[in-house]
């Protein structure tokens, strides 16, 4: 099956972390908080509210632990829509990630707590439990990767996915503070890389993958013309360049006031899944997942953050449009 063919029967499986996240209202920081805004967050938890959102769907396989924030997660999956048949309780010393972060953009903070991860307990049976035939697309962020025996069992969805014909989406999501050592990240990282079937990173990753800022970029293209089918490589406000084929489509950007960094890569992916699922032509389906991190930059949280159809569809109609081809 094609990549693009199987992001288009909208029926995903996302592999990875559900979380909490707190952050002060009132834009202040974290050390000055009397009130905290929560939502829903983790990566993998919020590409599936932001797909389920456009009107896809999306099952969650990963770990929780057993209290009231695994519970709160819980509740958050069942109201953003997001399938947690595949989402295990486990009892233990591990618990559920916590991220606080700040709605400010100037001197942000951002304190995540992966100490003893209940997410990195993922193992075989839990993606082996998975009927992969059931969906027609897999998609996971890198932090699966970090630990074991959590990147194990993450390589053995890949396997089964393969094995059930349907395509692997990868986003890169290098997080330093989750991994033993650089090396043992970038091993693990291109070794995803190579079995995927759609590859998401920003030139740091790339970069970091090919043990060169300088070279990410080539990274990307070889990538692409190795064993991916589609290669996003992302450049912050510079836009992004894709690679599919022989074709290399450079887009912009639309430019907002931001009022935090967190959750663009998130919106991005949704967005793009969503723009390729609903069979438009791959630029737009990028510029789509380009608007969706604008959107979510935006606004306060994450998950919450993510925009609709209808969200999306003013956002487009209203703003003047995206920033010049970042090559030209």
């Amino acid at each position: 099956m094609r990549a693009v063919d199987g992001i288009k029967g909208g029926k995903f499986i996302v592999v990875g972390r559900v979380g909490m996240d707190l952050s002060p209202q009132d834009r202040t920081q974290i050390e000055q908080a009397t009130e905290m805004f929560m939502a829903m967050g983790g990566s993998s938890a919020n590409i599936a509210a932001g797909l389920v959102k456009l009107g896809l769907s999306a099952d969650l396989v990963t770990c929780v632990s057993d209290d009231a924030v695994g519970r709160y997660c819980l509740s958050q999956l069942d109201k953003y829509g997001v399938g947690r048949s595949h989402v295990r309780t486990i009892k233990g010393e591990e618990r559920t990630s916590l991220a606080i972060y700040e709605t400010r953009v100037d001197d942000h903070q951002s304190v995540i707590y992966r100490n003893n991860a209940a997410d990195f307990q993922m193992d075989f049976s839990d993606v082996e439990g998975v009927d992969f035939s059931q969906f027609t697309a897999l998609i996971t962020a890198g932090t699966v990767f970090a630990a074991e025996p959590s990147r194990s069992a993450a390589f053995r969805a890949f396997d089964l996915a393969k094995e059930a014909g349907i395509p692997i989406i990868f986003d890169v999501d290098y997080r330093p503070y989750s991994w033993p050592s650089a090396q043992v990240a970038s091993d693990v990282l291109s070794r995803a890389g190579t079995m995927s079937d759609v590859i998401v990173g920003n030139d740091e990753e790339f970069g970091f993958m090919a043990g060169s800022v300088d070279k990410g970029r080539e990274m990307a293209r070889d990538l692409a013309q190795m064993n991916a089918e589609i290669v996003v490589y992302k450049m912050g406000h510079h836009g992004a360049v894709t690679f599919a084929g022989s074709d290399e489509i450079s887009t912009g950007i639309y430019p907002v006031d931001a009022v935090k960094p967190t959750g663009a890569g998130d919106s991005f992916m949704a967005g793009f899944m969503s723009g390729l699922a609903e069979g438009r032509d791959m630029k737009t389906a990028i510029l789509r997942g380009s608007a969706c991190a604008s959107i979510v930059v935006s606004r306060e949280g994450c998950a919450p953050a993510m925009p609709d159809n209808d969200q999306l569809e003013t956002f487009l109609l209203d703003h003047p449009g995206p920033t010049a081809d970042p090559t030209k």
